[in-house]
């Protein structure tokens, strides 16, 4: 029988405590108590081999934030699915991206307190990785073409519990077009902002947004931080194409 999950045994770190501990723990007993194959792993040997949050420790907290987005309007969509299934294949393939995809059914099984899984996160993860966990989550809500009012509720308390700030918030959601002004919100800023006050930002936000910064999280979450720097370049060019800056 295949074993499953060999990943969770050496690659997890702080998501092995506290509450997403308590629920992983929860999640991965049903799934051994069904058969799936199961591998056993020592979470005292995984938290020593993970001191530093590492690319599992990322992944499984996006699934975390997965479930409660998918979760929060009262039914699960197949474009939310193929969104969160799309990602996965591109950062593991699809053999484990198998395994996660069962992980995060079962995630959305239990109770998720957002409150209390991005706190944890917070505390474990550079901005820039929760500006990514961010960037991902209006993705999936998006899937379908909307952003729905529950899920909009929920991605508000994981950003306000992840300690992003309300600019960054806006900035991120503009990205998915949802704002009148949206190259100026992006860059976060007032639309009457000077031409030279506009060129600071632009430089600010492409050095907050670069994918550099999610260097220790792997070469593909780096792949797919890019699309939150490409919508900067393209925020500051509208906005120069509709000024005439140079």
């Amino acid at each position: 029988m295949k074993q499953y999950f060999k990943w969770i045994g050496v690659g997890l770190g702080f998501v092995l405590g506290g509450p997403m501990g308590a629920i992983l723990g929860f999640a991965l007993g049903s799934m051994a108590e069904g058969g799936s194959g199961l591998t056993q792993f020592d979470p005292n040997t995984a938290a020593r081999n993970s001191q530093n949050t590492s690319s599992n420790d990322f992944i499984v907290s996006f699934l975390f934030l997965s479930a409660a987005v998918m979760n929060a309007d009262g039914k699960v969509l197949k474009s939310e699915l193929t969104f969160v299934k799309d990602f996965l294949v591109r950062q593991f393939g699809q053999d484990r991206a198998s395994e996660q995809l069962l992980l995060l059914k079962k995630l959305m099984e239990q109770p998720i307190q957002v409150s209390e899984v991005a706190a944890q996160i917070r505390a474990h993860m550079t901005v820039a990785m929760r500006l990514q966990l961010l960037h991902y989550v209006f993705g999936i809500a998006k899937a379908d073409g909307h952003l729905h009012t529950a899920e909009i509720r929920t991605i508000e308390e994981i950003a306000r519990h992840l300690g992003i700030s309300q600019s960054d918030y806006e900035s991120v959601r503009a990205m998915f077009g949802q704002d009148p002004n949206q190259a100026y919100t992006i860059l976060e800023l007032a639309t009457g902002a000077s031409d030279e006050e506009v060129k600071k930002a632009y430089r600010k936000m492409a050095a907050k947004y670069h994918p550099d910064k999610l260097s220790t999280l792997g070469p593909e979450i780096q792949a797919e931080a890019q699309q939150k720097f490409i919508k900067v370049q393209e925020a500051y060019e509208t906005i120069k194409k509709e000024r005439g800056m140079r």
